[in-house]
């Protein structure tokens, strides 16, 4: 604000320098003031680099909407995806300890800087990055990030229908939100527990002991056709799974496609959301 910089230059006697660095240091305390407040707002975002070899997915907090819309946010969460994809980070330590992509400033200063400027708390939260065929997917400006990663030929990766192709299964992710790629990605210890669900449903339903074995074979079918992508109805055609899907359009392409890694993420997904009572606010405001 004009009044903080004014401040600043008073302090400061007019040392323009000595000025900028006095307002990053009440920067650096305005973070840590702000670092208790709730951030479950924010933007989820996906992109694919430029040479299209690498895709990252971040997701990048806020405690407002209204912020997250805002555009010098949205260039921060971009930083913050490039950075990913030029400097490849094993960790989101790391990625905060690196130099932003198109700055001079670190990730974790420049973070800084933004909760300085932007006036709330802001979270970077967590990233995933895919090299190879790859592709991206942004649903809902930025509730849901997806990025999928393909095991396929060059030549076929770069025609339109492997793109369309690669497309749709990355808006499929992000509408019925798969847990796993496939059944043997599930963990033993999550199938047992179905198991154990699935026997005790049909005990108390009465049916047969000799006949639950065979009947909690086929829900599990089932309930791996709901967590399981390439065993998920197809969206766009329900008559065929993903994967039967994904065999049509490798036919038609004239070679083999497989799918071999995704990731989904939704904003504020697990977090504590923040609940505004305005009534008390505006009260609180008048006292």
């Amino acid at each position: 604000g004009m009044m903080d910089c004014k401040k600043a230059l008073t302090e400061a006697e007019g040392n323009m320098d000595e000025a900028v660095d006095l307002r990053r240091e009440k920067g650096l305390a305005a973070s840590g003031k702000k670092a208790g407040r709730i951030a479950a707002e924010g933007v989820a975002f996906a992109e694919v680099s430029e040479c299209g070899k690498v895709a990252v997915a971040v997701e990048v907090n806020a405690e407002t909407d209204f912020v997250a819309k805002n555009a010098e946010f949205q260039a921060f969460v971009k930083t913050c995806a490039d950075t990913v994809i030029y400097e490849n980070p094993a960790d989101l330590d790391a990625l905060l300890a690196c130099k932003a992509h198109g700055s001079d400033m670190t990730v974790d200063a420049l973070l800084k800087d933004k909760i300085l400027t932007i006036g709330e708390n802001i979270k970077v939260r967590r990233f995933a990055r895919y090299e190879g065929a790859v592709t991206s997917y942004v649903h809902a400006g930025g509730r849901i990030g997806v990025i999928v990663k393909f095991d396929v030929d060059e030549a076929i990766a770069a025609t339109e229908g492997f793109k369309t192709y690669a497309h749709n299964v990355a808006m499929q992710i992000a509408a019925l939100n798969p847990e796993y790629l496939d059944e043997s990605a599930v963990p033993a210890e999550r199938v047992e527990k179905e198991k154990e669900i699935l026997t005790q449903q049909i005990v108390d339903e009465g049916k047969p002991a000799n006949i639950a074995e065979k009947i909690v074979t086929g829900r599990l079918g089932k309930f791996f056709k709901e967590i399981c992508l390439v065993d998920q109805a197809y969206v766009q055609d329900g008559s065929m799974s993903v994967k039967q899907y994904t065999e049509s359009v490798a036919k038609e392409l004239g070679g083999d496609i497989k799918i071999t890694a995704f990731t989904r993420f939704e904003k504020g997904e697990g977090l504590e959301k923040r609940e505004d009572n305005f009534a008390e606010e505006i009260a609180s405001m008048v006292k």
